[in-house]
């Protein structure tokens, strides 16, 4: 398959898995449900889902422990963008094209709706019988915590509102976008590889540093687009780093010196994968790709 073929086919079991949970689910309260299905659905290339599913695949993961694992990974980012999105944040009325949740609804239920979906990832985790031994699962629920909490997506969101209208420097700036976006990326990687049978402890380590590399490219990218693109085709107001005055790569290293480094992160990715024991094709060519996007 083509690299656009397995994203579409990671897409749609996901997408699948989501819509039959929320099919089934019992709601205490409509629109607060309705609120987080909304940002499930609101689109997107799912990219985390996409990289447990080809981790998992790699060392042959059962296919129904890698659905719930894609599943609690995307609650976990779709939370994160929604309370991003929040006034008190980023304050983005657009969000892949489509109002935000707080606009959608209102901010008090997007608010809840995030909270939600964050335990709701754990909660398919803890309920689902996984076909590994029970210390894979307690992995599965200390990298995703570590991921997404003070040490992770939370600490680097933290960092980065700290950091608006305050001159940092490079160092600071790959710190919090390590923790920010690159930190979610490389758990999708782990928890599909935690799924896998016989995964070498050597291919862990290489996996988690295609993880960080690829993680900090995609936020330089982002940053790039943020400058290059347009609202219509970013599906949120283009600008918005500038506007709120955030530090960005660009405006360290200049757009050129941007891009240079993200090519940069994009082969340090690929050399940590040229010594894996199992073919991560696949992997490689969505690092490309991350650095080709124009979304």
């Amino acid at each position: 398959m083509t690299l656009e073929q397995h994203i579409t086919s990671a897409r749609d079991r996901v997408e699948a898995f989501i819509a039959h949970y929320f099919s089934q689910s019992l709601a205490t309260d409509k629109r607060l449900s309705d609120a987080m299905h909304y940002s499930l659905t609101i689109g997107g290339k799912r990219l985390r889902p996409f990289l447990v599913y080809t981790t998992g695949e790699m060392y042959n993961a059962n296919l129904n422990d890698l659905d719930v694992l894609a599943a609690a990974i995307e609650c976990i980012h779709t939370y994160s963008l929604i309370h991003d999105d929040l006034p008190a944040m980023d304050d983005d009325a657009l969000r892949r094209g489509r109002p935000t949740c707080h606009i959608a609804f209102d901010e008090a239920t997007a608010i809840l709706a995030g909270d939600a979906l964050q335990t709701l990832a754990f909660e398919l985790i803890s309920n689902h019988p996984f076909d590994v031994p029970a210390e894979n699962v307690l992995a599965m629920f200390k990298v995703l915590t570590k991921a997404t909490g003070m040490l992770g997506m939370a600490g680097g969101q933290a960092m980065d509102i700290a950091a608006t209208n305050t001159p940092i420097s490079l160092a600071q700036l790959e710190s919090i976008h390590t923790l920010k976006t690159g930190a979610l990326l490389q758990a999708s990687i782990e928890l599909g590889a935690l799924c896998g049978r016989d995964v070498p402890e050597q291919d862990l380590k290489h996996l988690r540093d295609f993880g960080q590399k690829v993680g900090l490219a995609f936020q330089v990218q982002d940053d790039i687009l943020d400058i290059i693109g347009d609202t219509f085709t970013l599906g949120k107001p283009q600008g918005s780093d500038q506007e709120l005055n955030k530090s960005t790569y660009p405006a360290h290293l200049g757009l050129d010196g941007a891009k240079q480094f993200a090519n940069q992160l994009v082969n340090e990715s690929l050399y940590a994968l040229d010594e894996m024991s199992r073919n991560s094709e696949t992997l490689k060519q969505l690092a490309r790709f991350i650095i080709e996007r124009d979304h």
